[in-house]
């Protein structure tokens, strides 16, 4: 029983592990010209981001990960944290590269 379960886990933290793989690609309008394209760059949208704007996605994730091992250490104690933190996390990754802003393309 503890076997199968230490390799349940191990496949839960391999699976949240590769969803930033798939984060990469992202939904952005392509310009034929290669000049409008450096002018987006030069207009200063992509400079000067605070740590929100580039580690947005970071963030999510790691704060469902510690609200998840706050309610299980409440519940369960250490090993309750653990397993919290782990699907916590796991819940706010999927939210996260899955769920959030599946319809915004522009």
């Amino acid at each position: 029983m503890k076997k199968l379960l230490v390799t349940i886990m191990c496949l839960v933290v391999f699976a949240v592990a590769a969803i930033p793989a798939e984060a990469q690609t992202g939904y952005r309008r392509r310009s034929s010209s290669s000049a409008a394209q450096q002018r987006r760059y030069d207009d200063g949208q992509y400079r000067d981001r605070s740590v929100w704007d580039k580690h947005r996605d970071k963030i999510t994730t790691a704060g469902g990960a510690v609200g998840g091992a706050i309610i299980g250490g409440l519940i369960g104690g250490k090993k309750g944290a653990a397993i919290g933190a782990i699907t916590g996390g796991a819940g706010a990754g999927v939210y996260t590269y899955k769920i959030r802003n599946k319809g915004r393309r522009y």
